[in-house]
């Protein structure tokens, strides 16, 4: 069972944002290996929410809310993580869950938009997720764009 925190950087301790730089890096630098600038001065900007999931003690699940109008028109959701040693129980769907629910908390009936590794489509498409444009490479990942009209 994942215990949830949801933080600004500024609540963060020394250890929960090396938890969290640790995560991403294991996963998306090392796991898919891809070069690129993680910390994009995003965690830091005003109004974005850090979604934290440990089990045991230790990060396992993570995701990035911004608010509107700092990488899309609308709220979105980033840097969505789960450790390699959990996936298959279904952790990864609770994210997305409670980002959701958290940004309907924070920025109520506000459309989310999130930039989807293309593989992923299908997994975003079963909580709403639509996409709203063509493929487009990131970081030498085939990403696309897609949105949940909260409307």
């Amino acid at each position: 069972m994942l215990t949830w925190q949801l933080c600004n950087f500024d609540a963060l301790s020394a250890r929960h944002w090396h938890d969290i730089v640790r995560l991403r890096m294991e996963v998306f630098v090392v796991e898919q290996n891809c070069v690129y600038q993680d910390v994009d001065g995003h965690d830091v900007m005003h109004g974005v929410r850090h979604l934290m999931g440990t089990e045991n003690g230790q990060l396992v699940a993570y995701a990035r809310l911004l608010p509107p109008g700092l990488t899309y028109d609308n709220v979105s959701i980033g840097r969505i993580v789960t450790k390699s040693s959990i996936r298959g129980r279904g952790l990864g769907h609770q994210l997305v869950g409670q980002a959701l629910s958290l940004c309907e908390d924070l920025w109520p009936g506000v459309n989310v938009e999130i930039g989807a590794q293309e593989h992923l489509q299908d997994f975003y498409a079963s909580h709403g997720f639509v996409a709203f444009s063509e493929p487009y490479l990131e970081d030498g990942i085939p990403h696309v764009d897609m949105r949940l009209d909260k409307a």
